[in-house]
């Protein structure tokens, strides 16, 4: 019963398999890059066939290891890893294989040999290639281009099912167990199962795209290494394991002491750190940086943000540090035809450059600007730099022997800055990868720092358009003050001996004062805005104020529902009231200004009516709002656009009706504040 379960497991693995190869003959026509998938396929069908026909027979074995080796061979193939990009995957790769190559020895010495010490090192070296293989599918898959890891996901699982029953089944047998003979019957069952998987898979093999990163290869360089180191251990264990002596303990503190040793001088020591980091990296990658990690991990640190980030030219000096390994360094920024000073320092290790003999190097800047090249201190230090590299460092960065290395940072052929970095424990000479890199570091820094620069530059001068906006403002109420004053002084000469108009007189004064005081505050940096506080107000009080201030020779009359209460600030809409007032007595003569209050429950409309020469409709669109564009003589064109800011800035909004030769309507729409209305017909 049991040689039937294997016979016929076995067979039906081989049978889907050659229908499967059978199916793909076609497409390996057309394209002979499927040439080894068919190989893989015909000899996992050759395997079974084998180990249905003649289970115990040592070709099995053979065959078996043929098959881990063209499987292995075919995801060498798909990792590009042939084309000497990254070094390392090799050596992933010839682990296996080499693995697969010792298992074949062995099955070779145990054709002439029957001792159980070439049985066992033979099932740990199946484990060893069952393990390693597992690496390198999950290392494969994980680094796949995303859009082909749906293409990829079955027939990479159908790889790990093999070898994951393979791992599992000599682990078994290497233990001892009594399952492994149940698992050895079905596993026929186990790869036929994986055929479909491999149909799914292969429909679509032009989505087998893969792209290995340095972490990809260390992981798998480690986890061959952890295997590899039990397999050793396994290996001689079971040589040793006659011979009466011990030899597990003494091998085992050996070992122990050696990862000690190591450990002790790796990781105290920043320069042998260093070292290894730059070996590994020059013979086992041909590139010396993953430029996609650095660019991100680049990118991310400049732009940073939050509270807790760090000044930008702290995260620019950081940003390259963490590219060169170095410990630290400084930011200095250009200051015209000055020469430079420090904008930002980062863990530099020494005492900063004096300022003086960094402004005094305009000459060595503008050299630097001309030739935007990358400056090896370190080698004008020893004297093996290119003669095209010397020039005439400062002193104070040339002396310094924590200084290492200068970036220039260049922006549009203007330079913007310069970093400097700390030299780390081991110096090593830069090659062309590190200029090609810390040169588009420097251009990409240097946009950032020049937008950063332009931002400064643009809030000194937002503020002081500010400033000049209240100052326009401000001239034009103090144009309005000292037309008010100027009647009071013309009237003054005609009711000097009037009580009642020395009392007005001095009210007036007083008002105006006060008012001027007001604009004055308005002139500080942090000042308060023009609407301060929207409250409920009756506008009665309001609109009579306005008016008194504009009392004259001309007539303003206040009409309609003015015992209304709205949401407004009091000082702002007496001051938007009294420059629509003005407006309208500039425009018109000899007949009444007309302010009537009207509305309805949630609205209320302040609106102010001349009988003057009117406006047409391009230039109420285009320029009766815009600020310093005025018909009168002499205006400041502020008027309007004030009123309407003011009123904006409560909430409401301002409508104009106006045509020529028949005057103008300008209406102030506000929230009202009660449904109170008390009908009034004053003239002011």
């Amino acid at each position: 019963m049991d040689a039937l379960i294997v016979f016929w497991s076995h067979a039906l693995a081989a049978i889907l398999f050659a229908a499967l190869l059978i199916w793909r003959l076609g497409e390996a026509s057309r394209q002979p890059g499927q040439r080894l998938l068919l190989a893989a396929l015909a000899m996992t069908a050759c395997w079974a066939w084998l180990a249905a026909v003649i289970p115990d027979d040592p070709l099995v074995g053979f065959a078996e290891s043929a098959r881990n080796f063209i499987w292995v061979g075919l995801l060498y193939s798909l990792s590009n890893a042939s084309d000497e990009r990254q070094k390392g995957v090799h050596l992933v790769y010839a682990a296996v294989a080499a693995a697969i190559g010792m298992q074949v020895i062995a099955d070779v010495v145990g054709l002439a040999v029957t001792r159980a010490v070439v049985a066992e090192t033979s099932l740990i070296l199946r484990i060893t290639t069952a393990a390693g293989a597992l690496v390198l599918v999950h290392n494969l898959y994980g680094q796949a281009a995303p859009s082909s890891r749906f293409a990829l996901r079955s027939a990479m699982l159908a790889l790990a099912l093999i070898w994951i029953y393979d791992l599992n089944l000599y682990t078994v047998q290497y233990l001892g167990a009594s399952t492994s003979s149940l698992l050895a019957k079905f596993r026929g069952v186990a790869v036929a199962l994986t055929a479909p998987l491999f149909l799914l898979g292969t429909r679509n093999e032009e989505g087998w795209r893969f792209h290995l990163s340095r972490a990809a290869t260390f992981q798998s360089l480690s986890l061959l290494a952890i295997c590899a180191y039990f397999a050793l251990m396994a290996i001689v264990a079971t040589a040793l394991r006659g011979s009466g002596v011990d030899w597990s303990a003494t091998l085992m503190i050996a070992v122990l002491a050696i990862m000690t040793v190591s450990a002790m001088v790796l990781l105290p020591s920043a320069r042998a750190r260093g070292w290894v980091k730059v070996k590994l990296a020059k013979h086992l990658f041909e590139h010396r940086y993953d430029y996609r990690t650095e660019w991100l991990r680049f990118t991310e640190t400049l732009g940073r943000s939050g509270q807790d980030a760090a000044p930008l030219g702290e995260r620019i000096v950081k940003a390259f540090a963490d590219i060169a390994d170095s410990p630290g360094g400084l930011l200095l920024v250009a200051e015209g035809a000055r020469g430079t000073a420090i904008a930002a320092t980062w863990n530099w290790p020494a005492a900063n450059p004096p300022a003086d003999q960094l402004r005094n190097s305009a000459d060595f800047w503008n050299a630097v600007e001309a030739r935007g090249r990358i400056i090896e201190l370190q080698a004008l230090r020893d004297g093996w730099a290119s003669p095209r590299d010397s020039v005439d460092v400062p002193a104070c960065l040339l002396d310094e022997p924590q200084a290492w290395v200068i970036v220039p940072l260049v922006h549009l052929d203007r330079l913007i800055g310069a970093v400097v970095l700390a030299g780390p424990e081991y110096r090593r000479p830069l090659d062309w990868e590190d200029f090609d890199l810390l040169r588009t570091a420097g251009n990409q820094a240097a946009s950032s720092l020049a937008e950063a620069q332009s931002q400064d530059a643009l809030a000194d001068a937002q503020r002081f358009d500010e400033f000049n906006r209240r100052f326009a403002f401000i001239l034009h109420d103090i144009k309005n003050l000292v037309s008010q004053l100027s009647l009071v002084a013309r009237n003054a000469e005609r009711h000097a001996d009037n009580p009642e108009f020395r009392a007005d007189m001095v009210a007036t004064l007083k008002s105006s004062v006060g008012k001027m005081n007001d604009l004055l505050m308005r002139l500080a940096p942090h000042s308060p805005s023009r609407v301060q506080r929207v409250s409920v107000e009756p506008l009665r009080p309001i609109l009579a104020a306005a008016i008194a201030t504009k009392r004259g020779e001309r007539e303003v009359q206040l009409l309609g529902d003015a015992g209304r209460r709205a949401l407004v600030d009091a000082m702002a809409l007496e001051q938007a009231v009294g420059h629509l007032i003005q407006n309208a007595l500039d425009a018109s003569s000899g007949t009444a200004v007309i302010v009537r209050v009207s509305g309805n429950e949630s609205t209320i409309h302040i609106a102010i009516t001349d009988k003057g020469v009117g406006m047409d409709g391009d230039f109420i669109r285009n320029r009766l709002f815009q600020p310093f564009v005025s018909t009168k003589a002499g205006g400041f064109g502020i008027g309007a656009f004030e009123a309407r800011s003011l009123i904006a800035a409560m909430g409401g909004r301002i409508s104009v009706d106006s045509r020529p030769g028949h005057g103008t309507t300008f209406t102030i729409s506000l929230p009202a504040a009660d449904q109170a209305s008390e009908p009034l017909r004053k003239s002011a």
